[in-house]
Order: C-alpha cells, then structure tokens, then sequence
C-alpha cells in the first residue's frame, strides 16, 4: 500500500483499488473527445476565400473563446476555406452542442455532417492487400 502525507505531517494508507477508482472518476478530455462523433460544418460565408489572415485571426480568436467556455464536450479540428464557405471539422457529443457553438459565436452553420466514415489513399492500399490475402 501507498502511503500519502496530510498536511501537518500525517500520512494515511491508500491502497491500490481506491487510487485506481480516483483515476476512473476522473477520465481525461482526451479520452472523453475520443469517443464522441466527428463532424463537418458548412458555413456559407460569401466572400470567405478574399479574408485577410487578420479576419481570419479574428474568427479563430471568436471560435476558441466560445469553446473554451463550453468545455470539453467540443473541439475544433481545422477548417478549410473556400471562395465563398468555410467547411469546418469538430468533435462534439452531438450536433445541437455544434449548434450552441455556431449561436454563442455569431456563425452561420448551414448544415452539419456526422461524419460516418474516413478514406484517405491508404484505404484503397488496405483494400488492395485484402483482396490479394494478406
């Protein structure tokens, strides 16, 4: 068993089921965001591809101070920036959480994706090798 000291130089056991049900109660962010839905946002923003870096800064700047005040039941990925939207990936517990993020900052979100899967050009390698039997 541990032993923890007190303040006043006390100490106490603490044994081993207990500091693991310490750790249980109290799951990191990271772990919480893992296991939540990815999403793409569409925000039809006429003009956006002609924003300075500064308004971009200052969107970015408006976006983070709302999602640090919601916690950790969101996050931003990144966002890509066209003539005239911003398509934006996030991780939330759910769309209306996406929503309230949109509402709180003053963003438009035409339409909110879950994303249900993800390719890349290694999907077609994985592919490949299946059907070849390996």
């Amino acid at each position: 068993m541990q032993r923890k000291r007190r303040a006043g130089g006390q100490s106490r056991s603490i044994g081993p089921i207990a500091t693991r049900l310490i750790v249980w109660q109290q799951p990191c962010a990271q772990c919480i965001i893992a296991n939540m839905p990815r999403y793409v946002i569409e925000r039809n923003i006429p003009g956006a591809g002609s924003l300075s870096a500064e308004e971009l800064q200052a969107i970015s700047q408006k976006s983070c101070g709302v999602l640090r005040s919601m916690g950790p039941q969101i996050q931003w990925v990144h966002s890509y920036v066209t003539a005239d939207k911003i398509y934006c990936v996030y991780i939330a517990a759910d769309q209306q959480t996406v929503r309230e993020h949109a509402g709180r900052g003053g963003f438009p979100a035409d339409r909110i994706s879950e994303v249900t899967s993800v390719i890349d050009p290694t999907t077609a390698e994985t592919q490949v090798a299946r059907a070849a039997g390996n």
